[in-house]
């Protein structure tokens, strides 16, 4: 006598439930231990800071002085290109990746248009101490360098001026304390745009840097100058048409042939900047 039980005929089917079930938890684990890491490693996706010896010497002319700004919790490393009777000043805010070093190249560029330039290196970049913790922490860090340089040119032209990941922070300083002119180079409309554009499947929310130029653009009194590479894939121009449409007093300068990190290669950038810089 056969006493072989017969398995029900919904087993296969409940199995197959089983397994599905199983594999969407454990999809939606992945994703959410994913988006935890998002949330609490956002410093280094966002920036990529190279440090320097705390006894590195710059050499970018005697008329380049190291400086230094306290904040609270760190201290500031910055260099101040100064000339014996200039006609303004450019606060520079520099871009997510490297230091002063790397990013302080091109002094003869403000020499010859007879204006100083200030460069901040952010918390952990460079010799500058401490690390970054909040998009507040950081507009609290630029305004404070701002407070300390800004009286120095009272009468004067004065320019802030932002690259990259730095235009976010040169936008919103810059309707703060609403300077003679503004020059924002590769901007983004916002990094929450900006990230909703490359990373879709990440939700807004867990952007702790939103970054929001898109907010500030409208507040300028000033003229701004948006330049943008046309070949920019990282931060496509469309970024810099979009803003232009936000400020009353915007121009934009699109660089033929030009993509994201090779601006400063094409004399159709350097004049536009030059231009903004004396006021022309």
């Amino acid at each position: 006598m056969n006493t072989t039980m017969a398995l029900p005929s919904h087993a296969p089917r409940s199995r197959w439930l089983h397994q599905m079930a199983w594999a969407a938890g454990a999809v939606v684990l992945v994703y959410a231990a994913l988006l935890a890491a998002l949330w609490f490693d956002q410093e280094a996706l966002l920036f990529d800071p190279v440090p320097l010896p705390a006894d590195h010497q710059f050499a970018f002319g005697s008329d380049v002085h190291e400086t230094w700004i306290d904040v609270p919790g760190a201290r500031l490393n910055a260099l101040h290109l100064q000339l014996p009777n200039p006609d303004g000043v450019v606060f520079f805010l520099h871009g997510n990746s490297g230091n002063l070093e790397t990013w302080y190249v091109n002094a003869d560029f403000y020499r010859n248009a007879n204006v100083d330039m200030f460069m901040l290196d952010y918390r952990g970049y460079g010799k500058s101490s401490g690390h970054i913790q909040s998009e507040a922490q950081l507009e609290g860090d630029v305004l404070a360098a701002w407070n300390t340089i800004a009286p120095l040119y009272a009468g004067k032209r004065r320019v802030i001026f932002g690259r990259s990941i730095g235009t976010g922070l040169a936008a919103t300083l810059a309707a703060q304390v609403q300077p003679e002119q503004t020059v924002l180079v590769s901007p983004y409309e916002s990094m929450l745009a900006l990230a909703g554009e490359h990373y879709p499947w990440v939700p807004s929310a867990l952007l702790r840097y939103p970054l929001r130029s898109d907010l500030a653009l409208p507040l300028l009194k000033g003229p701004v100058l948006l330049a943008h590479g046309e070949k920019d894939t990282l931060i496509p121009p469309a970024n810099s048409e979009r803003l232009q449409r936000l400020a009353r007093n915007a121009k934009l300068l699109i660089v033929p042939g030009a993509a994201h990190n090779d601006m400063q290669r094409f004399d159709t950038y350097l004049n536009g900047v030059r231009a903004a810089m004396v006021g022309k």
